[in-house]
Order: structure tokens, then sequence, then C-alpha cells
């Protein structure tokens, strides 16, 4: 553990010290998707496009999973570690990798078995369900992986070895980026080629992150022989774990209410949105690599009862996250129609895609704040809040949302139901940190 960078370090160095390796991590994932998004538009079919844009909420369930026990573990090994208690950190670590590598299992056997229920519910059409059942089933056999990668990836940020968690996912996203065009057009594969090249890539990350917890980890174990299954584990970890998972789950709900209400519009304007969220998830990967990367110093300061710093740390999360999300929304925004021209060739499907996007971006700065205040309530370990204003954005606030903006603006109400539901989140998120975190944290009184 690098305690002088968790306790003396000056925030602004300590934090971007472990923001900045997840903010690569996260952007070399986002090339990845892009890359993938490409080369599958390369092939001129709308209705394959439209097929695995359906299944883009089943990957987000998948990366929630996995965050049950990646980020209710780091919740938690971080506020161990400020207590400078080594052994129950390790212990802890053993029991979310095999609990992950259980649940994964389990998933992959109830999913094959509903993969037909599950696409119908997703908005797959007698067009789409071809390609999104290829898909499918390539993706739900790898979800052992998908969801175990995500565990060290957060608990080797918790030791302070974000550059290592950083590498491991390059490493995978670089294998994707090689396999794509052999698995979706040399093997001529298709659907089922982007699949494959994925779960391959996250093989190869899975084997990196065991190397590296047993040759250079300090804190972290995959030793089965101290592997203890308890309650008390259990109800530490999924307290935060479950709520924080919420979030991508939420994630997939918001994909798929997305995509059922476009479907009177055309399954063209379901592949436009595709690659618009695609593209809007550079801006939104960045700024969650940028609050998450913080996470495990909220969690030691917290532990440590480091109150004044801990302070500092959230006010600067808050600053540089809404501050990115400014500069995205006006890039981004500026180079909307050459950036969408590189996937579609329809001067039409352009403009609806450079309409969709705008949209989708006016409320990142809102997104960045939002998002370091889930992580605070995840890292003191004040489940409600993080449960209620995770579950906020794509849930709660926008379920009515859309629902009501689609019955009295029709298409232009469903594109811009999520801009709506940002301001109202943000709204909910400084009710609940005045009620969980202000007198707690905040107090100038608490040194």
């Amino acid at each position: 553990m690098e305690n002088e960078l968790f306790e003396r370090a000056p925030i602004h160095k300590a934090y971007m010290k472990m923001a900045l390796p997840v903010v690569m991590g996260m952007i070399v994932t986002l090339v990845y998707n892009l890359v993938d998004t490409y080369f599958i538009a390369l092939t001129g079919n709308t209705d394959l496009i439209a097929g695995i844009s359906i299944c883009a909420p089943l990957f987000t369930l998948l990366l929630a999973i996995g965050d049950i026990f990646g980020i209710g573990g780091s919740s938690v090994i971080s506020r161990i570690l400020g207590t400078h208690n080594v052994d129950d950190a390790r212990k802890k670590s053993t029991f979310c990798f095999y609990v992950s590598i259980i649940t994964g299992f389990i998933f992959t056997v109830v999913m094959l078995a509903l993969k037909k229920q599950v696409l119908m519910i997703l908005g797959a059409t007698s067009q789409t369900y071809s390609y999104a059942a290829q898909y499918y089933s390539w993706l739900i056999l790898g979800s052992v992986f998908v969801i175990f990668s995500l565990v060290p990836s957060n608990l080797l940020r918790a030791e302070g070895m974000s550059l290592e968690s950083m590498i491991g996912s390059v490493i995978g996203t670089v294998v994707n980026i090689i396999l794509d065009p052999v698995f979706i057009f040399a093997l001529g594969l298709g659907a089922a080629g982007a699949a494959i090249a994925t779960v391959i890539g996250y093989i190869v990350t899975c084997a990196f992150f065991v190397h590296v917890i047993r040759k250079k980890s300090k804190v972290l174990s995959v030793d089965i022989k101290i592997l203890r299954i308890d309650a008390a584990t259990f109800s530490s970890v999924l307290a935060i774990g479950l709520p924080s998972s919420i979030t991508n789950l939420m994630q997939t709900i918001g994909i798929t209410l997305t995509n059922r209400f476009l479907q009177p519009y055309g399954d063209d304007s379901i592949a436009i949105m595709g690659i618009v969220l695609k593209i809007v998830n550079i801006a939104l990967l960045v700024i969650v690599g940028l609050a998450f990367g913080g996470q495990p110093l909220i969690g030691y300061n917290y532990g440590a009862q480091l109150k004044k710093r801990l302070r500092k740390i959230i006010g600067f999360g808050m600053a540089v996250t809404g501050g990115t999300g400014l500069v995205f929304l006006a890039v981004l925004s500026f180079f909307a129609y050459g950036i969408l021209s590189k996937f579609l060739s329809d001067p039409e499907m352009i403009r609806t895609g450079v309409s969709m996007l705008r949209w989708q971006l006016l409320g990142a700065p809102l997104i960045g704040i939002c998002l370091i205040a889930i992580v605070s309530f995840q890292s003191t370990g004040k489940a409600t809040g993080a449960f209620v204003l995770s579950a906020c954005r794509q849930g709660i606030v926008f379920l009515p949302v859309i629902f009501i903006l689609s019955a009295a603006m029709g298409f232009d109400g469903v594109i811009r139901a999520q801009f709506i539901s940002d301001i109202v989140t943000t709204v909910v998120a400084f009710g609940l940190f005045r009620i969980f975190l202000w007198k707690d944290v905040f107090d100038k009184k608490v040194v």
C-alpha cells in the first residue's frame, strides 16, 4: 500500500495518479467499441447493426453483475486498508474473486435457457433476431470472463495498482481489435465473430490479472485455501455492490426502453441510436473513469478518519468530472456530423444521428457531478444513498420521463428524454448529499 499517496500527497496529484490509468483503460475500451462498430458498419447491413445494438443492454448487465463484487469489494477493502488490516483485506478479495466466478456460471446457464425470451424483451424483430441471437449466444458463453474481469480491475485500484488495472484492460482490448476483422470478415462470422473476439479479449484480460495478483500484489489473493464465505462478508460486499450494480442495470433498462420506444420509427432509428450511444460513451466512460478513479482515495480517507482531506478529494472530483463533461459536450457537438459520417452514409440518417447525439450529450456535465455523489456514497458505506441515486438516471426518473415525452412529442420526445432525466437526477443527487453525507463529511467542525 502507498500510504504516502493516500494520506499525504497533494490532492490533485493523488487523485489524478489514481484516476488517469482508469481513464486510459476506459479510452482503450472505447476505441475497441468504436472500431467494433466501425467494422460492423462496413457490412452496410443495418439489420446486423440493429441486432448487435439490441444486445447492448445484455453486455451492460454483465458489467452490472461484475460491479457487485468489483466495486462492492473495492469499497470494503479500501476502508479496511484505511485501518491497516491487510489480512482481512486479503480474505475479502478471495471471497470476491470466487463468488463472482460461481455467479457467472449460474448466469450463463440461466441466460442460455432463456435466450429467445430475453431477445424478444430486448426488442428483436424478425429482421434482426438471427443477428442478435448469434451475438447473444457467444457473449453469454463467455460471460464468466466478462463478470470476473471487473473484480480484479477494481480491487487492484483499491491497493493503489491503477496502472496494472489499466494494462489489463489495454491488453484485452488490443486482442479484440486485432481479432475483430479476422472473425467478422476473413472468417465470415459476422455478428458471432464480433462476440467471439470480445470474449477472447476478456479471457486474455483475466489471465493477466491473475498473473499480477499472484506475482505482484501484497494485498489481494486468489488462494482458495483462505476462502471464507460467511454472512458478514456477504452483507458488507453486497451492501455496496448491489447498489453499485444498479448503475449498469439501469443503463440496461434505459437502453432497452429507448430501443422499444424507437421501434415504431423503424429499425434504422435503433441502428442510429446504437451508433450514437457508442460515441456518447466516449464522454461517459472518461467521466466514469475520473469519478471511480478517486474511489479508493475516498474510501481510504474515510476509513482513516482524515475528513478534511476527504472533503477536498470529493470537491476536486466534482470539479474535474463536471468540467470534463462540458468539454466533451462542446467538442463532440461541434464535430457531430463529421463523426457520424464515418459510420453512416445516408445524409438523412446522419442528420437524425446528429440530433440524437447532441441531446444525449447535453447532460454530460451533470452526469459527472452525480457520479461523484454515487462514488462518495459507495466509498463511505452509504448504501441507501448509492442505491437510490444509481436507480434514478435511467430507471426511476427515466421511465416516467420517456413515457410522458414520447406521448407528448413523439420521436423528438424519445431522444430528449435522457437529458431531462439528467436534470432531475442532479437535483435528487444534491438532496441525497444533504441527507447522507453533509453532516458526516462536510461539517466544517470535523477535522
